[in-house]
């Protein structure tokens, strides 16, 4: 704090006031305002370490910045507080030279000279105050670019990252069923129409299934779509039910080779006790050729959720990123096939500016989403190898 009594060594009042003096009483002024300056730094507090969490985030440059601004404004008002002291103190002195006459003439200039130079140091701080004000607030915008273009991106990144995973395990599906289509159990069962047959084919599904686990169950349908055999037939009573009006069974039957296969997008399934699936179907030809007739339909029921809900629901943010965020897979229209919020096939996305950024590979918008300002990432389904399911992931953070 400032000394309340301020008092110089040398007595001025016997003393003439010639240049030498000026100047040592000048020196003495100088060393009484750097106590001042001192005064007015010592009661700055300092900047905080930054903890290492976030340290080096636009985030944290915000803040700093932010920090750096108020401890700015606050040191110019201390100088400003000081200055006015001193110019009281100068005109009290003034008043007591004044008082002192002649004797008091020496102790009048350096009142005066403390006076101009109080002047000049409130000039200087009115300057730095106006320019620092400005100067700050441009490094503020500035940085809030930064901070949405790199908010924008990561997520963006982390979007494509979830949409690219479920292409690559998907891809495997379609291979899987176009594979097992050319099972010789499963032509023998469609061309003999025996049960020994369709009992041969069930077996053969079950011991599948025992080395893929990420399918609810398999289904072998004759021509007209009726299920005649399934692997899991102590979980599931799917034998004797009809397919024939499902879009994952005509899909199949469309299909110019055995190269090509069908499916049917997310859904909730009665074959599998109505679970959330993903159902891949391919035809089953005669002799297992390509080329050759069709006899019946192979379809596999995939454990879609087990996939797809998992990603989402892991996806690489930070406690405190995910209370505010919300991480999703939708279809072209919006609706959710996987949600961080849970609620699949329950709800549409919607926003301003969601056609454009769907045209898009990648990228982000800022738009409002349920009265919320938000960034709003995406990426669009790379595909993989031949497959592609053409979705769309995005996350959706409230800024």
């Amino acid at each position: 704090m400032i000394k309340e009594n301020i008092y110089f060594e040398t007595d001025f009042t016997n003393q003439p006031f010639g240049k030498g003096e000026k100047s040592f009483k000048l020196i003495r002024l100088k060393r009484f305002l750097e106590e001042l300056a001192m005064s007015a730094q010592n009661e700055i507090h300092p900047v905080k370490k930054p903890s290492d969490n976030g340290a080096f985030s636009p985030e944290r440059i915000t803040n700093l910045t932010l920090q750096l601004s108020s401890n700015m404004d606050k040191a110019i008002k201390d100088i400003q507080r000081i200055t006015f002291q001193s110019r009281i103190l100068s005109l009290n002195a003034k008043v007591e030279a004044a008082r002192a006459g002649g004797i008091g003439s020496a102790f009048s200039v350096v009142a005066t000279e403390m006076g101009s130079l109080s002047h000049e140091i409130e000039n200087l701080v009115e300057n730095l105050e106006n320019k620092s004000s400005k100067d700050f607030k441009e490094i503020a915008k500035i940085n809030d670019h930064i901070a949405i273009d790199y908010r924008g991106l990561r997520l963006s990144d982390l979007a494509l990252t979830n949409i690219d995973l479920i292409d690559r395990n998907l891809y495997e599906r379609s291979c899987d069923v176009r594979w097992w289509a050319t099972d010789n159990s499963f032509v023998d069962a469609l061309t003999k129409n025996t049960q020994d047959a369709y009992d041969f084919a069930s077996k053969r599904m079950g011991i599948i299934l025992d080395a893929y686990t990420v399918y609810f169950d398999l289904v072998l349908c004759n021509l007209e779509g009726t299920i005649v055999a399934n692997g899991k037939r102590e979980l599931y009573d799917s034998v004797g039910k009809d397919a024939s009006v499902t879009k994952w069974f005509n899909a199949s039957l469309k299909c110019a080779t055995g190269d090509d296969f069908g499916w049917e997008t997310v859904h909730r399934s009665p074959l599998v006790n109505g679970e959330l699936v993903l159902l891949y179907s391919a035809a089953i030809r005669k002799n297992g050729d390509k080329y050759g007739k069709i006899l019946g339909v192979l379809g596999i029921i995939f454990k879609y959720a087990a996939l797809a809900q998992t990603i989402v629901e892991n996806t690489s943010l930070s406690k405190e990123e995910n209370l505010k965020s919300r991480i999703c897979i939708v279809d072209g229209k919006g609706l959710v096939l996987a949600d961080s919020d849970k609620k699949n096939l329950e709800d549409i996305i919607d926003f301003r500016g969601k056609h454009e950024l769907f045209e898009n590979k990648k990228g982000f918008i800022i738009a409002e989403y349920k009265n919320s300002n938000c960034c709003i990432a995406h990426a669009k389904a790379p595909g993989y190898e031949t497959y592609t399911t053409g979705w769309h992931s995005l996350i959706i953070q409230k800024i």
